[in-house]
């Protein structure tokens, strides 16, 4: 488990992180979600369920976190940036899934009555309990608010409900997906209400 870092920098993807992406959400899902969900259901579910919404990307709502430091580095490699972790929000109806994912609805939110999608948020196992995911979920939520939006909501893992909860999100619905290999992934929408601007 690596410390909290004040060398995390954190910058809005682009189409080139697209791979480091991939490799970032699938060393995430395997080392992180194992505890809550069963093999087959990870296989199913890595690269449509959880997964990369490059749409996202492309509204450059979707960001990365990075360290320079190379003793923290998963790949122990000196003088290259380590990704640390991702995540974003969607102006767009999909409420969770990879571009090959179910349910795809890439119809605008009205910020005035929509709820902002928080979308994909991912740690590396090498940063795990450190606080990166609620940076990242601090940084997320900022940015939908600054561009109008009054409230969020996203379709949970398991194991990101006790963070989010603890971050005021409540639980509306536990959703079965369906999975192209026969199995089903428990998904948990939840919501939360922005705190007013001051």
């Amino acid at each position: 488990m690596m410390k909290p870092s004040s060398d995390w920098q954190i910058r809005t993807a682009s189409a080139s992180d697209i791979p480091a992406l991939h490799a970032l959400i699938e060393a995430s899902v395997r080392g992180l979600q194992a505890g809550d969900y069963t093999p087959a259901q990870i296989e199913g579910a890595l690269g449509t369920v959880l997964g990369l919404d490059t749409q996202l990307i492309r509204d450059q709502t979707y960001f990365l976190v990075e360290t320079n430091s190379a003793e923290e580095s998963p790949e122990g490699s000196r003088g290259r940036k380590a990704l640390a972790g991702c995540g974003g929000w969607s102006k767009r109806k999909t409420l969770f899934g990879a571009d090959r994912g179910p349910g795809r609805e890439p119809e605008l939110l009205d910020p005035a009555i929509d709820a902002a999608k928080v979308r994909a948020i991912f740690v590396h196992p090498n940063f795990a309990r450190c606080g990166l995911g609620s940076h990242i979920l601090a940084h997320v939520e900022a940015a939908a608010q600054a561009a109008g939006f009054r409230h969020f909501e996203m379709g949970s893992t398991l194991t990101g409900v006790p963070l989010y909860r603890l971050k005021g999100y409540v639980e509306i619905e536990r959703i079965a997906v369906p999975l192209h290999n026969g199995e089903a992934l428990p998904i948990v929408r939840m919501t939360k209400a922005a705190m007013p601007r001051s």
